[in-house]
Order: structure tokens, then sequence, then C-alpha cells
């Protein structure tokens, strides 16, 4: 008899342990798993930040900084569910909250200001890039209505092009004024081809095909005068030198 309890509460205690330990597991995973997700969250936060910050060089719609804005709201808002004894949250929810129902002072839409030095250009083409990519992925989640979508990242892509075309444009100039003819025209060939690949056309589109024509043009002319100034002087060089060989020999 008591050998038969002995080995019951023996059982009881593995059963009990064997159940202890399952639920710490449980609790670890799920204390792994809201840590993956604070950690998620956060990164969507930082990600919406930081290309909120370069709203000072990529002029930004009403419509892109409320969905940047919303995605940091909804974000926090995750945060807080998961974490709700954090009072540094709750206050970041409602600053957020404030910023979404706040009034937007938009700029200039068209103002794009292109920097001097390349870094600084490379860095303005990944922001655009971080920002159509922040559209397309809440557009997927079904966030932004696909209108919007469209003619926001519409107007990125433009942006892009623009970037793509003035730097080409200024590369070639400068070269221009150092002399390099041959570089300043694969500049603007590339420019004029950029121009001409594009499907729509608007006043910016045919300004600068016609503006690059006329780089393009005034340079061919640049080479033909410089061509035929290099002809004269070496059929003038061959001349001077028929002169001294059939001119009249000295006598002594």
């Amino acid at each position: 008899m008591i050998v038969s309890i002995i080995i019951m509460l023996i059982v009881a205690l593995i059963v009990i342990a064997l159940w202890v330990s399952a639920v710490q597991q449980h609790k670890e995973k799920q204390e792994t798993e809201r840590r993956k997700d604070l950690t998620k969250q956060k990164k969507i936060i930082e990600e919406s930040e930081d290309v909120l910050v370069n709203n000072a060089n990529i002029p930004m719609s009403e419509h892109i900084i409320r969905i940047l804005q919303r995605r940091i709201y909804d974000a926090l808002a995750a945060m807080v569910q998961l974490s709700p004894n954090s009072k540094e949250l709750k206050n970041r929810l409602k600053e957020a909250k404030e910023r979404l129902e706040g009034s937007i002072d938009t700029a200039n839409l068209e103002n794009l200001v292109l920097p001097d030095n390349d870094k600084q250009l490379i860095a303005l083409i990944q922001g655009i890039k971080k920002v159509r990519a922040v559209l397309r992925s809440e557009h997927g989640k079904g966030k932004v209505d696909s209108q919007v979508f469209i003619a926001e990242d519409k107007r990125l892509e433009k942006f892009q092009l623009k970037i793509n075309i003035e730097s080409q444009i200024k590369r070639g100039l400068s070269a221009r004024s150092a002399n390099m003819v041959g570089s300043a025209r694969q500049y603007f060939e590339k420019a004029y081809a950029t121009v001409s690949a594009v499907a729509y056309s608007d006043d910016y589109i045919i300004t600068k095909r016609q503006e690059l024509e006329g780089y393009l043009e005034a340079i061919s002319t640049e080479l033909k005068a410089s061509n035929a100034t290099a002809l004269k002087k070496k059929a003038e060089q061959e001349q001077d030198d028929l002169d001294v060989l059939f001119a009249p020999k000295k006598k002594w």
C-alpha cells in the first residue's frame, strides 16, 4: 500500500514537473515572440521617421506624410499592446496621434533642388526609393487607396527621372566648359536617350528634349568646325612640305 502511494506521488511529481516545464517553455516562447514583434515595430517606426526627416530634401505631398504618420502610429499602437505597462510608449503614441490629427504645411511639390556633390545626390535617390518602397508596402497592406498610390508613385518616379536627366546635363555642361567636348556629348546623348525613352510627354520632357537637341547640335557644329580647322592645318602643312621638297636648290 505504501509502495503504491509512493509510486503515485512520484508519478504525480513527474506530471507536475512536466506541466511546469511546458508552461515555462510556452511563456518563454511568448516572450521571444513579443520581443520579435517589438523589434519589428521599432524598425518600422525608425524607417518611417528616417523617411520623414528627408522631407526637407524630397518634396512630399500631404498624402505621403499622412501615410508615414499613420504607419508610425499603427506601429506604436502595436507596441503598446505588447507592452501595456510602458508609460514611454503610451506617451509616444499620444504624440503620434496629435501629429496625425494636426495640420501639415507642405512645400512646393515641384521644388526639387539637386545637391552639389555626387554623395548627396546618391542619398537623395536612395531617399526617394525608400519613400516608394514604403508606399508600395502600405498599398499592399490595403492602407493606401489605389488611386492615391498610382498618383504618388508616378510623382516620385518623375523626381527620379528629373534627377537622372538634370545630373547628366550638369555633368555635360561641366565637361563642355573644360573643353572635354567628347565627354560632354556622351553625357548629353545619355540624357537625350533617357528623355526619348519616356512613354509620356509633358512640359518638362518637351523642354528638356529641345534643350538637349540644342546642346548636341552646338557640339556637332563645334566638332565640324574643329575638324575643318584640323584638315586645313594638315593640308597647309603638307603643302609646306611639298614646297620645301620641290623648291629650287641653291647653288653654292
